[in-house]
């Protein structure tokens, strides 16, 4: 359990980092509150053992001015502390909402500049969808809440150590029994984290299957379908019965964490109560005060809850890394289809055409071969028809066109060039494709135009001269905004085409 903890605690750095790229300043801001709220907390132990001994001190001497400035002076610097500690927390939950906001963000971010730079491959591939599945759900999250508990121990680490300093003169031992009282909770809360991540990596394809059944019972694309066909109880038994499953196997699991935990919370109880009889025998035979009563009471207590919590804090940092392991994981794929170093400029105009030699290619995960030493030339200037049965390959060699896959065997060039000493940029600008599953886009009419060379940024007339080369500058015209029409129902004004 130790070795795999490391492992998992090695990408602590890269969460540190994250967080600090998306939000230097509000991280600096907020290092420093976690010093002061965790230095306060022992002021305010310190300040009760002044209070009741100040206090007993100005009864015994009689009330009067004299004997009650010490109190006065003791009361008002804890009143002044509980200020200074209510509005750092006040103030702690802005600075950590700016910081979140920004972490999450940056960190959607960074995820979608990986979700549109792999390969395609990635899409077609159940374990790739697993892993960007996982990314998404929790670990965009993550890196915040792993920042966080790193910063609530360092502020707790703070205030534990101030308050077992307290507690050191009446005896080395109480600093120990503090601790050592906590170790049950550790092991348990260890042990369980690890159990709810390897169900959660392990329900990962299920999870998605409710979100598919879902989409599917909640989304306008398939809502006719669910109609005519009567196909909708039938899926949403099947999301029931799934999510019955799941939801089974994590109340199980937290019940016996639950039960653990208990078992763990007895024990510290048990330790508690021994030495605080300890401490009242000390003040009934006169070794210690009122004052030092009510400081080891406080301090002891405080210690206890504040050690559960330094454990709840490693607890959690330890269940951050597992759950940071996928985003890392996922912000590790790495494209291989890309251009060369030094790529040639494509042939334009084309003058002879497309050469498919001796082609073949079998996709990823894949065994059998969608294309087998298949060859074709296409002239340049022509239009031709590539007719063939379903699975006979036509989507395949669109796609190794376009590359978005490389073939294992043979090439495909334009006039004579190596589709692979191209830029993929220079050689997809090239390309026009309607596929076979349409993609509508909620987008205005003008900007579904543009999107087809968004690098030219074309202006409202290139825009319209390019509707009518298409035949559609007179429908367009007729929509209730002609080019400023919003396509799609999901956002309001928006108009659907058929």
């Amino acid at each position: 359990m130790i070795e795999r903890a490391y492992i998992r605690l090695q990408y602590t750095p890269q969460a540190v980092r994250l967080v600090w790229d998306a939000a230097p300043r509000w991280t600096v801001v907020w290092l420093a509150f976690l010093v002061l709220q965790g230095l306060l907390p022992a002021a305010m132990v310190y300040l009760t053992r002044l209070v009741v001994d100040d206090l007993v001190g100005a009864v015994d001497g009689g009330l009067s001015a004299a004997t009650l400035q010490p109190f006065f002076i003791s009361a008002g610097l804890m009143v002044v502390t509980l200020v200074l500690m209510e509005a750092l927390s006040s103030a702690g939950s802005w600075v950590q909402t700016a910081q979140a906001e920004s972490v999450q963000d940056h960190v959607r971010e960074i995820i979608h500049e990986k979700a549109i730079t792999v390969d395609l491959g990635f899409y077609e591939s159940p374990r790739y969808f697993d892993q960007l599945y996982r990314a998404q759900q929790e670990a965009s999250s993550r890196p915040l809440s792993l920042v966080k508990n790193l910063g609530a121990l360092l502020q707790h680490g703070i205030t534990v150590t101030a308050i077992l300093a307290l507690l050191f003169p009446y005896g080395p031992w109480v600093p120990l029994v503090l601790l050592v009282g906590t170790l049950p909770a550790f092991f348990i809360v260890l042990q369980f984290n690890r159990r709810y991540h390897d169900w959660w990596e392990a329900s990962t394809e299920r999870r998605r299957w409710t979100g598919y059944y879902e989409m599917l019972l909640t989304n306008s694309v398939a809502a006719g379908e669910m109609r005519l066909f009567g196909i909708g109880p039938h899926l949403k038994t099947a999301h029931a019965a799934l999510r019955r499953v799941l939801r089974g196997e994590k109340i199980a699991l937290t019940r016996d964490q639950m039960l653990a935990r208990l078992v763990g919370g007895l024990l510290t109880l048990a330790t508690t109560g021994g030495v605080m009889a300890w401490m009242v025998w000390r003040v009934l035979q006169g070794a210690a005060t009122l004052g030092d009563l009510a400081l080891f009471y406080q301090a002891f207590s405080r210690g206890q809850g504040l050690a559960r919590t330094l454990l709840h804090n490693v607890e959690q940092l330890y269940s951050d890394s597992l759950f940071l392991g996928n985003l890392f994981d996922f912000l590790a794929l790495e494209p291989q289809v890309v251009g060369p170093p030094d790529p040639l400029l494509p042939p334009v105009p084309l003058r002879h055409g497309v050469h498919v030699e001796n082609v073949t290619f079998c996709y990823p995960g894949s065994e059998q071969a969608a294309l087998r030493d298949f060859s074709l030339f296409i002239p340049a200037g022509k239009v031709v028809a590539i007719v063939g049965a379903n699975g006979a390959g036509k989507t395949t060699l669109l796609k190794l066109l376009c590359r978005f896959y490389d073939p294992q065997q043979g090439r495909i060039a334009l006039d004579g060039v190596d589709l692979r000493q191209l830029a993929t940029e220079d050689l997809r600008r090239l390309l026009t494709v309607l596929f076979q599953f349409p993609v509508p886009y909620y987008a205005t009419v003008a900007e579904n135009i543009a999107f087809s060379d968004l690098q030219a940024a074309p202006n409202a007339q290139t825009i319209e001269a390019a509707a009518h080369g298409a035949g559609a500058h007179e429908f367009i015209s007729r929509l209730p905004r002609g080019y400023d029409t919003l396509l799609g129902r999901w956002f309001a004004d928006g108009v659907e085409l058929s």
